[in-house]
């Protein structure tokens, strides 16, 4: 089991590539380190990387590498999220792709060929570092791909598919081996429109990511203590096992944290134990990753309010109450034995397989979802089988499902 923590710099955020320190680094890394986690998630800024379509800034792939090392130093093992893309609230697209030079981000050859390029100039330089865990092809770029971006670069998801394999490839023939992967935000799971579907996320890439945030209507509908609110990370986590292939498909819980103020700062530590404890009482989940090692400076401005306090430690690394928590749960985690098969499934019907065009029965408040936390509010440990596998004996007996029960069964 593998506890580790998203990468947010103290000084200047993520644009401390424009300024890089390696003394602020490093501090910022002993503080992560203290915390007794394991690695970390980092987020090279796209335009900054790549500014024009044929260059690759290589002053900015050395300052990348020389974090690598440093967090190795540390004992951090390091992912590397490449296409940014989008973090809180913000997109970071290089000009060559946006107003007089508008071109889809998915589908134009120009486009794809300098980011499969990029791709793969990072994970080539990381390919020989031992701390080194593989590339995130970007983060939750799937938002660029519809509404409610308020300019979308459209597509199908039979585009969405072919453009992962290809960036997914380009990692793998740069650095073979190492754990590559893609990350979704939830419309993924949740948005039947939406052209990135579940099965790309549980069958493309060496792993299934999942974002977990409980602003998406749970915790306004729950209430911060509520079941669904504690068990979102671990209800996502199963959800995936629904469409991934291999039953033994492990599982990356990237990113889950605690947003004010739908979980006040007073109720944080009590939400990290808890979301902590469920999602890991699922099998196969290869770790967690918590939203974000340090708060956002105030001093920088508009930001969503809730992004300036996701931190385990402040500004100024202090450790916080959900930093606490985090680390004694790791101090008392053994990580070594694996939970039990979850061996009640809930039936989900989203349709065809490959596109689950009525998904959004998984969202909250939506049927499917509404009863999967009934039962986990009873006390019961379910998993999720899609419609189609659902009378498949091979397949409930490789997930070790041993009762299957209906929507209405439960309601």
């Amino acid at each position: 089991m593998r506890f580790g923590v998203n990468y947010t710099p103290t000084r200047g955020w993520f644009h401390h590539w424009l300024d890089f320190d390696p003394d602020d680094i490093r501090a910022d890394l002993d503080s992560i380190a203290a915390l007794g986690l394991d690695h970390i998630r980092v987020f090279p800024l796209w335009p900054l990387f790549q500014p024009n379509r044929t260059l690759i800034r290589p002053r900015a792939v050395e300052q990348l590498v020389a974090l690598v090392d440093a967090a190795g130093e540390r004992g951090l093992d390091v992912s590397v999220d490449g296409l940014q893309g989008h973090l809180s609230s913000f997109d970071f697209v290089p000009s060559w792709t946006t107003t007089w030079h508008r071109r889809n981000l998915f589908t134009d050859p120009d486009v794809t060929e300098a980011q499969a390029e990029y791709l793969a100039a990072l994970a080539g330089a990381l390919a020989d570092r031992p701390h080194f865990l593989g590339m995130t092809v970007g983060n939750e770029i799937n938002q660029f791909s519809g509404a409610p971006h308020p300019d979308p670069d459209r597509i199908g998801p039979g585009q969405a598919e072919g453009w992962l394999r290809r960036m997914l490839d380009a990692c793998e023939e740069a650095a073979p081996g190492r754990a590559h992967l893609h990350a979704s935000y939830d419309a993924a799971w949740y948005d039947g429109s939406h052209p990135f579907t579940p099965a790309h996320s549980a069958r493309l890439g060496a792993m299934t990511a999942v974002h977990s945030w409980v602003f998406n209507g749970t915790a306004q509908r729950h209430g911060p203590a509520g079941a669904a609110t504690e068990h979102h990370a671990a209800y996502l986590v199963e959800l995936s096992k629904a469409w991934a292939a291999d039953p033994d498909r492990p599982v990356w819980l990237q990113e889950v944290g605690a947003p004010a103020p739908h979980i006040a700062p007073g109720q944080a530590a009590a939400f990290t134990r808890a979301t902590l404890v469920n999602a890991l009482d699922c099998p196969g989940v290869w770790g967690v990753t918590w939203w974000c090692s340090h708060d956002v400076d105030r001093a920088l401005a508009d930001f969503p309010e809730l992004e300036y306090g996701l931190g385990l430690l402040t500004n100024d690394r202090r450790v916080k109450p959900a930093g606490e928590e985090v680390a004694r749960f790791v101090r008392e985690h053994p990580g070594t034995a694996a939970p039990e098969p979850r061996r009640t499934a809930l039936v989900l019907d989203a349709g065809d397989e490959e596109e689950a065009p009525l998904r959004a029965v998984c969202e909250p408040g939506g049927p499917y979802f509404e009863a999967w936390m009934r039962l986990a509010a009873g006390g019961a440990r379910p998993a999720a089988v899609l419609a189609q596998r659902a009378d498949d004996p091979g397949h409930l007996a490789a997930r070790g499902i041993t009762e299957v029960l209906t929507i209405d069964q439960v309601v």
